[in-house]
């Protein structure tokens, strides 16, 4: 079982290294990018020990995952799903009837996370990310129990 904590701006420095451990340099988003997030209204992360980190917001009743990373030591041990199935949670309950998020069309692993938490491609963004890749824009309907969208969801301490 994964042990998954509210982030505040003092926890940026560890998601900023999460990140830089899970994607390429050109990609990685620093300490600053996190900081200035956690501290606006809405916008909340959470972090797993495991070596997980997920950084969303909630605005009216859409929910927005900005970024989800997984240490590579840590892949493949549910924490990614962990992490998805509470932030998906807390934007339930933070009254978000709906979530988005963009990810990679290279990015096999994610895809298939987001798949089977019920994610549904609603867009592309042609040549998005630095590598030139599609980002696929992916919708959930959170009407139903978000807990439940995403088996395996720790609870947030």
């Amino acid at each position: 079982m994964t042990t998954i904590v509210r982030a505040s701006p003092a926890h940026a420095a560890v998601m900023a290294a999460i990140h830089a451990s899970a994607f390429p340099p050109r990609d990685a988003w620093g300490r600053d990018a996190f900081a200035l997030q956690l501290e606006l209204p809405g916008c909340f992360g959470l972090l797993d020990a495991a070596g997980g980190a997920v950084l969303a917001r909630v605005a009216a009743d859409e929910a927005e995952i900005l970024t989800l990373a997984v240490d590579p030591a840590a892949r493949r041990r549910g924490v990614g799903r962990a992490l998805l199935g509470a932030a998906l949670a807390v934007a339930a309950d933070s009254g978000a009837t709906g979530c988005f998020l963009e990810v990679s069309a290279a990015n096999a692993p994610a895809r298939a996370l987001y798949a089977g938490a019920g994610f549904r491609q609603a867009g592309v963004r042609r040549n998005y990310y630095s590598d030139n890749s599609d980002a696929l824009v992916l919708r959930l309907d959170l009407a139903a129990d978000a807990a439940a969208t995403c088996p395996g969801a720790a609870a947030v301490r």
